[in-house]
């Protein structure tokens, strides 16, 4: 399936986003309605006022969240793991350091981003967070112009699919289907949002990001049969 990567050139990712604003009257007059129209019909669906799905929900659309954490991972000597995390309360900051780490290590042609559910969800969420916030676009983000076969992005997801483009398989139903350990001590993404105002917990997140980075580099170890990683806190 992926034999033929070298992992010592894939950075294994993941992201945690929250709502930009914690309380729905943060918004501006025009971002409210803005977003009671691009929510309606899921709203309306489920019985569910503007403010309460706001605050529950618009973390994960790019125009209305933000970005809190980005962990990344790499595999070193064959079968070890060590993860970097950059986290707070300063997307931007979050932002231009990421970047950078990528400008600098992960330039190359052969360099891949790896993530769960990454192609619809963390690679163009960083992408959009990025020039929302006036930056540029690191090359191995930038997908304009490019045939499939010049993607720098691996979805653990997409290759669990088969080609079935219906088929949504969380990373922990992968995991436990693959035989991968994962906590169940912990939160879940449903929980961040709160997790991140309310308790104002950046650090849980950040560790909870991280176990998800590790869940993703085993998964892709077991669709190359081979054994689990060790894990460095780097």
């Amino acid at each position: 399936m992926i034999a033929h990567l070298n992992p010592k050139n894939i950075l294994f990712l993941d992201i945690e986003t929250v709502p930009q604003h914690q309380k729905w009257n943060e918004l501006s007059p025009l971002m409210q309605s803005l977003f009671e129209q691009k929510t309606k019909y899921r709203r309306e669906k489920e019985d569910i006022s503007p403010e309460v799905f706001y605050e529950s929900n618009a973390g994960i659309w790019a125009e209305f969240g933000k970005i809190i954490c980005i962990s990344c991972g790499v595999i070193f000597n064959e079968n070890q793991f060590k993860t970097k995390s950059f986290f707070g309360d300063d997307e931007r900051k979050i932002l231009q350091d990421f970047s950078e780490m990528l400008h600098k290590h992960y330039h190359q042609k052969n360099a891949i981003l790896c993530a769960h559910n990454g192609k619809e969800f963390d690679f163009p969420y960083i992408g959009r967070r990025l020039l929302a916030n006036g930056l540029p676009l690191p090359e191995i983000l930038n997908t304009m112009g490019k045939r499939p076969w010049q993607s720098q992005h691996l979805d653990t997801m997409e290759l669990w699919k088969f080609g079935d483009y219906k088929h949504y398989t969380s990373l922990n139903l992968l995991a436990a289907l693959l035989g991968v350990p994962t906590p169940k001590d912990d939160i879940d993404g449903s929980e961040v949002a709160r997790v991140y105002y309310k308790e104002k917990n950046i650090e849980r997140i950040k560790i909870y990001c991280e176990k998800d980075v590790l869940t993703v580099a085993q998964i892709f170890r077991k669709f190359r049969g081979e054994s689990l990683l060790e894990f460095n806190h780097d």
